[in-house]
């Protein structure tokens, strides 16, 4: 029983030498490293800190954990007016392993009204897109570190 739950726990592993490999959203040009090092079921690590809950990460750097959203797996523009806030150029949200929390239907217009591009999707996609983009944009996240 141990083995298989290893097995698991290593199936969801990605470093950020493995997200680096990946196809870079920024058309070939190289940039610096982003700031999430790894990312397991149910914790990243941020610059070389560990944190086991949801987080909101800001476009200063500031990570703000035990983020909570008001309808469980249901993302609002409430659960992340602290971010918008903020002013980035992107918000990210890093939907969980398996993509379980949804954005609300009018999510994207609301924040696309706001000039925010919006974008989600389970959370290796995520953190790809996050550390290729934190470096040459104002980008804000957040992120569902479990189902």
């Amino acid at each position: 029983m141990q083995k298989a739950s290893q097995k698991t726990k290593k199936k969801f592993l990605i470093s950020r030498k493995e997200i680096s490999a990946k196809k870079s959203l920024t058309d070939g040009v190289k940039q610096e490293e982003g700031m999430i090092d790894t990312f397991a079921f149910g914790s990243i690590v941020i610059d070389g800190r560990r944190y086991a809950s949801d987080l909101l990460i800001y476009p200063d750097g500031h990570v703000q954990d035990a983020w909570r959203r008001g309808r469980g797996h249901v993302l609002s523009q409430k659960d992340i007016a602290a971010l918008i806030a903020s002013r980035p150029q992107i918000i990210i949200a890093g939907t969980g392993v398996n993509g379980r929390m949804r954005p609300e239907g009018d999510l994207e217009r609301v924040l696309s009204q706001r000039n925010i591009r919006f974008m989600a999707a389970p959370n290796d996609r995520a953190i790809q897109w996050f550390n290729d983009l934190c470096q040459g944009s104002t980008v804000g996240a957040c992120f569902h570190l479990t189902c």
